[in-house]
């Protein structure tokens, strides 16, 4: 059960991720499972490590290493009472992480300067402001 990234930004082609390249582990999870859930070993921790993983480019490894805290991606799922329905919770997890990680940093803004006109306008705009306030004072007798 292969895990897979659809495409995406980052991804044109989408991504494969074998079975060899995660480790799961199975524990009694505190979620939610009546009595079974003292014998069911329902929660997930997958794990996936970066920095030897087969299914990567070289240059998609250096992206995911740039942008996660760890080499090591950790995804827990305990929300379901099944097994099974937490594997796939944990896996859809992960493959939304990655993509995320892998899309390319959004456009950056460039700078520019207020035109000439605009600034008139704000003067003329603070100037006219000015003048609205100024009738506000006390009425003086003459």
């Amino acid at each position: 059960m292969d895990v897979r990234v659809p495409q995406g930004p980052g991804l044109p082609d989408g991504l494969v991720i074998p079975d060899g390249d995660l480790v799961e582990r199975f524990s009694r999870s505190p979620g939610p499972g009546g009595q079974s859930v003292n014998t069911t070993d329902s929660r997930v921790e997958l794990e996936y490590d970066v920095s030897t993983s087969t299914a990567l480019t070289d240059a998609q490894r250096a992206r995911l290493l740039a942008r996660l805290s760890s080499p090591v991606l950790r995804v827990v799922a305990t929300e379901h009472r099944s097994q099974h329905r937490n594997r796939v919770a944990a896996r859809e997890r992960l493959a939304d992480q990655l993509r995320t990680a892998l899309a390319p940093p959004p456009p950056q803004r460039r700078p520019t300067k207020p035109t000439r006109g605009s600034k008139e306008r704000r003067l003329d705009a603070k100037k006219q402001r000015g003048a609205t306030k100024s009738l506000r004072g006390r009425v003086r007798d003459p």
